[in-house]
């Protein structure tokens, strides 16, 4: 199996850029779409704030060459 060298990783970049991502999804205005379409984009919008959120609140650390992110449930 070939190794290859990695780029540099900053933990805390990977964060912050969840933490404005997750800032992004709550600011954006809801566009002029009506019925099923509006509810569908509200929905996605919740998991997108969620899904963001979530990283963006964890503790991350780099392990074993491996991305652990520690996130609270509660």
């Amino acid at each position: 199996m070939e190794v290859r060298e990695v780029a540099a990783f900053n933990v805390e970049e990977f964060v912050a850029r969840f933490r404005e991502r997750a800032q992004a999804v709550k600011d954006r205005g809801i566009p002029p779409v009506e019925g099923e379409a509006r509810r569908a984009f509200i929905k996605h919008a919740e998991n997108d704030y969620m899904d963001f959120s979530l990283v963006a609140g964890a503790v991350a650390s780099v392990e074993d060459e491996h991305l652990v992110l520690r996130i609270p449930l509660s």
